[in-house]
């Protein structure tokens, strides 16, 4: 099977719906985040720090481009989108499944943003970065599944059956 790989905002369970999908689908698990972290030596809120924004996208879009393997689910911080070269990647080889929430779903959800590791432009609060990025996440998913009011098994059992009928 491609590999499933989840998008969208921070926040949005793709982490942790990614752990289960994988069980329940019997693949393996990446979370991207983690892999940037390994390969820089420095955790996320350290790259944006000292490298800026368009420093830890860059960073961020080379290491996803790079992620070359089979039968994983993987789930992406939420600026992946911001690296066309690397959705062209998942695109072209994966299937991208789109964790589609409401504004004040993942508003409820976060916590402190720069604490997590959110990348956000001079200025820039949650509002507008939502506005910023749902289309993004539409323009690059094959699948877009609206997670209101499912629990995570739910959720992954709902990804599951879509993926399944996408193949």
């Amino acid at each position: 099977m491609k590999n499933i790989v989840l998008i969208g905002m921070p926040g949005s369970g793709k982490s942790t719906v990614g752990v289960v999908l994988a069980k329940i689908l019997g693949m393996g698990f990446i979370d991207s985040d983690l892999i940037i972290q390994e390969e820089e030596h420095r955790l996320l809120t350290e790259i944006i720090k000292e490298e800026g924004v368009n420093g830890f996208i860059a960073i961020e879009n080379q290491v996803n481009q790079h992620i070359d393997v089979k039968d994983r689910v993987i789930a992406t911080g939420g600026s992946a989108i911001y690296g066309s070269e690397a959705m062209e990647h998942f695109r072209e080889n994966d299937i991208v499944v789109y964790l589609q929430w409401s504004y004040e779903e993942i508003e409820s959800r976060l916590g402190d943003l720069k604490e997590r590791g959110v990348v956000l432009k001079p200025g820039q609060d949650l509002k507008a970065l939502y506005e910023e990025r749902c289309p993004l996440y539409e323009k690059y998913a094959h699948i877009i599944i609206n997670c209101e009011g499912l629990s995570i098994t739910e959720l992954a059992c709902a990804i599951e059956k879509r993926v399944s009928g996408f193949v």
